[in-house]
């Protein structure tokens, strides 16, 4: 059967009372691989007396024809389709890409005149998205955007440094901000960076790797470095757990200090109470160093603020956003 032709019921006994039936609506989903659906969906599709899908070229066809199912390709009418269920029988559509939304309103408008005595209506998922399966979504966005925009296909590492230095401070901004809208859209835009990057890296000559080699690598980083969660040892204190970190973390790096692999080039107060933290973790007794003017000031100023508990970059900012606030209201604008 072919999409321009449709026979509403081929083999209608006439001997059989023309019961509604029924009309099951198959989705799936295109971040699963075909052929692995639902056991319900399964039963359904065995059971049902006709099963139609508009899309000739539909990924499920080949698996279900393999499992034995036959599959008509036709595109219905909503008045075509109950009355294919005429008789009591159960007919299956297995949903496009779109989700056939021109049948389901056509249904939708039958089932509202009260003039047509309708089938059963039942929406089955085959198969549902595992948590994370739009990050596919985005993989396949990424290598499009690479390949047909001028922009986007001429960009390096390099050239999109800074803008990985941007959002991760717009990221802070929304944290602090409190915005949950901000937060999830910035959350996004740091997200990209690095699947960006990723596509960018698939083309290096000597040493490519891909979006799947970095989450493979943090992967194995975050197991490894919880032996308390996916090992043995135990860690009942954030503390302990730090512990643990900086332990495994000198062990895969072979560092010699403990300051091996702080960048120094990140604000300065943020250096400062990241190299204290390191020092109060490894219990080091260590002196601040002797020396005149605001910077020494600012050293043991972060370096107090990292062992109460306080990050000084976020203090900072916020006593500088109430400076920002208080200038505007000298301006006469609102703060």
């Amino acid at each position: 059967m072919n999409a321009t032709s449709f026979d509403p019921a081929p083999d209608q006994d006439p001997d059989v009372p023309l019961a509604p039936g029924r009309i099951v609506l198959l989705t799936t989903s295109h971040r699963v691989a075909p052929g692995l659906l639902s056991w319900p969906a399964w039963q359904v599709l065995h059971a049902a007396d006709r099963v139609l899908c508009a899309d000739g070229a539909h990924p499920q066809l080949p698996y279900l024809r393999e499992a034995g199912i036959r599959v008509d390709e036709a595109s219905p009418t909503a008045e075509e389709l109950v009355a294919a269920c005429a008789g009591g029988r159960t007919v299956v559509v297995v949903a496009t890409g779109e989700g056939e939304p021109a049948l389901t309103d056509g249904l939708a408008r039958l089932a509202g005149s009260g003039r047509v005595s309708m089938p059963e209506l039942e929406l089955l998922p085959a198969s549902y998205d595992l948590p994370g399966a739009r990050l596919l979504d985005l993989v396949q966005v990424m290598d499009r955007i690479r390949v047909e925009c001028p922009w986007s296909s001429q960009q390096t590492h390099k050239g999109l440094a800074k803008y990985g230095i941007e959002e991760a401070y717009e990221l802070v901004e929304a944290i602090e901000d409190g915005d949950r809208d901000e937060l999830r859209e910035e959350l996004g835009d740091v997200l990209l960076q690095v699947v960006f990057h990723s596509r960018i890296a698939e083309e290096d000559p000597d040493a490519p790797f891909s979006i799947d080699d970095v989450a493979g690598g943090i992967v194995a980083k975050l197991v490894h470095r919880h032996p308390h969660v996916f090992g043995d040892e135990t860690a009942s204190t954030p503390e302990e757990v730090k512990e643990h970190w900086l332990r495994t973390k000198a062990i895969e790096k072979q560092r010699e200090s403990v300051t091996d692999g702080i960048p120094l080039g990140q604000p300065g107060l943020a250096l400062a109470s990241k190299l204290a933290s390191r020092v109060r973790t490894a219990a080091l007794e260590v002196p601040m160093p002797a020396g005149e003017g605001i910077g020494y000031e600012l050293l043991a100023l972060a370096a107090r603020a990292e062992a109460e508990g306080v990050d000084p970059e976020a203090a900072l900012r916020v006593a500088a956003r109430t400076y920002r606030d208080a200038v505007r209201r000298a301006e006469g604008l609102p703060g």
